[in-house]
């Protein structure tokens, strides 16, 4: 052969092994990427909840008889002493000891319930002093920069909770009053009635204990009615608070005090709120799946007015975010950036088109953000979501778009 022809030859051949060579290169892996940054970070127990309304009458038939038709509607309001119902006494076949003896003890049940109740008064109105002591002096003392804005705002809430609950103390003090004196009345007339010195058609005006508006008419139409059977519910409708009920696991981080926002949807923004109280009992809750649950109830108040939010009252479903760690200024990145290696995590860290495994440490995480305590720092680029083909040291190719945008 030429030597022409083995020079040509010969070329050929490493053409062939660079096009071959070229073909068979490890191709970059597309990735998408996000950036290491500095902020605010939140960890919540977010789940479903509903309104209630703080303080809840029910109005109940002070003796057995027949009711006239009840020409209230729920949402109507009612003022205290307000005749909500009329009864018609059943008369009595006789008056036998037994039916005496349970409304003597009803009597004296209520009467003890109104001590009760009165004695709750006093308690609560001990708070509200204690409270307002306790705001002047943390506004004092915040003046003079000796305590944090946030002791001050805690008095206020504390006080606000007092005004509350020496409120709600008060209506339950009218309330057991006017129970006391039905149950009175209700004796009485069973004893006037044996002794046959009432009309037997005498009719019984029942009024309401407190004013507030009607929640609920459970017995609307004309007809019979036992002793103590439902009639009306009234309550404040605005006097709200809100019930989520957490799992237990995630419920033992939640405390009293801890801030909140509730979404009322409608495409309001959130109402803030705080927790007041963690029940201290669990219950078992079936899920959608079929999974037995133990749940907990969190009690929350309402932290801002309700003025902006018309028509909310009893029973409105709400979504509960529970605040129960915030970082104001903590470096984060996509939580699906962080991957399991060994007992710790690890990010892939872009730098010259290439992806270097790095170990960090992260001990809270969010559903979008993990907080990083160690090896990060801001403005380092980071993968999203890994695939199982990228290795440390992959050429990488970064898809187009803002860094941290997510598909």
């Amino acid at each position: 052969m030429r030597t022409g022809n083995k020079i040509a030859l010969a070329a050929g051949s490493v053409v062939v092994a660079a096009v071959v060579a070229w073909a068979l290169r490890p191709q970059p892996v597309t990735v998408e990427v996000a950036q290491a940054s500095r902020g605010a970070f939140e960890q919540a127990v977010s789940e479903d909840g509903k309104t209630r309304v703080m303080e809840r009458y029910v109005i109940a038939a002070p003796l057995g008889g027949r009711i006239d038709r009840i020409a209230l509607k729920a949402g109507d309001p009612v003022r205290e002493g307000q005749v909500v119902a009329v009864l018609t006494p059943s008369v009595p076949g006789f008056l036998d000891a037994r039916t005496e003896r349970e409304l003597r003890e009803r009597v004296g049940a209520a009467q003890a319930q109104r001590l009760r109740a009165r004695a709750e008064v006093q308690k609560a109105e001990a708070q509200l002093a204690k409270a307002r002591l306790d705001l002047a002096r943390a506004a004092k003392l915040a003046a003079q920069g000796f305590v944090a804005p946030a002791a001050r705002e805690d008095a206020e809430l504390a006080l606000r909770n007092a005004q509350k609950a020496f409120e709600a103390a008060t209506y339950a003090e009218h309330a057991a009053g006017h129970e006391a004196e039905q149950a009175k009345a209700a004796l009485e007339r069973y004893e006037a009635e044996g002794q046959g010195r009432v009309p037997r058609d005498a009719r019984w005006q029942v009024r309401a204990p407190v004013s507030g508006a009607v929640l609920k008419v459970d017995q609307e139409s004309e007809g019979p009615v036992a002793l103590g059977a439902p009639l009306v519910e009234i309550a404040d409708p605005r006097s709200l608070e809100a019930v989520v009920d957490a799992l237990s696991q995630e419920a033992v981080a939640i405390r009293a005090g801890m801030p909140a926002r509730l979404d009322v949807g409608g495409g309001l923004p959130p109402l803030a709120a705080r927790v007041r109280r963690v029940e201290p009992e669990a219950f078992t809750k079936i899920s959608a799946l079929g999974v037995e649950e133990q749940r907990v109830n969190v009690v929350l108040d309402f932290a801002e007015p309700l003025d902006r939010v018309q028509t909310i009252g009893d029973g409105f479903r709400v979504e509960a975010h529970i605040v129960t760690f915030r970082a104001p200024d903590a470096l984060k990145v996509p939580v699906g950036a962080l991957f399991r290696d060994g007992p710790g995590w690890a990010v892939f860290v872009v730098e010259d088109g290439r992806a270097l495994k790095r170990a960090v440490t992260s001990t809270r995480r969010n559903g979008l953000d993990a907080m990083i305590d160690a090896g990060l720092k801001a403005g380092d680029t980071v993968v999203v979501y890994p695939t199982d083909s990228l290795a440390d040291g992959a050429r990488v190719r970064v898809l187009p778009g803002p860094p941290g945008k997510r598909a």
